[in-house]
């Protein structure tokens, strides 16, 4: 049991994985979530718990955001934006849900690890974390960690930099002020 070098290997992952990320890739999707009118999440598990905190981010930053399968979540259009989370790109509810929601001509983003995933024919965006997936994909970033935390870690991190993006792109100065927007039955 070694914390130091436990956490020392979670950031030399996550700083491999950041740096295969394409930045182009990121900035249109974040083109994609200030020009949508809502978004949408959908993924499962872990994943899915990282897209909901970034629903909330969302929100906070005044960019109405929901997830798939929410008691209160509203109906899809062709002004939204789906961002589907698969590391792998075969989960099937999130696949099929990606199938659906293109029948209501919305856009769809994935965030996953493989770039020729059974979702790649409904994609309008594809941004790629290359970390290990239950795939085991020869250009995967590999690790030591337990299944695939690397990706889920970096979908985190990846949402909590596209929200600080967010806030570049509306010119919003006053951080302060989104506590507004967040619970205060707390």
């Amino acid at each position: 049991m070694d914390f130091n070098k436990n956490y020392k290997m979670i950031f030399q992952e996550l700083n491999q994985a950041f740096d295969s990320i394409d930045e182009k890739e990121v900035e249109e999707l974040v083109e994609m979530i200030c020009e949508a009118e809502q978004i949408f999440v959908v993924g499962v598990g872990r994943v899915l718990m990282m897209l909901q905190a970034f629903v909330k981010r969302l929100n906070h930053l005044g960019i109405s955001a929901n997830y798939v399968g929410a008691v209160d979540e509203p109906a899809i259009t062709e002004r939204d934006l789906l961002i589907v989370g698969s590391g792998s790109g075969e989960s099937i509810v999130p696949l099929e849900i990606v199938k659906k929601a293109k029948k209501f001509n919305a856009a769809v983003a994935h965030i996953g690890a493989n770039p020729k995933s059974s979702m790649s024919a409904y994609e309008d965006l594809f941004v790629r974390i290359p970390c290990s997936t239950k795939l085991a994909l020869e250009d995967e970033i590999s690790s030591d960690q337990i299944m695939s935390s690397l990706f889920e870690q970096s979908l985190l991190l990846l949402s909590d930099t596209i929200a600080m993006m967010i806030v570049e792109e509306k010119e919003i100065t006053d951080l302060h002020a989104l506590w507004r927007k967040h619970a205060n039955l707390e």
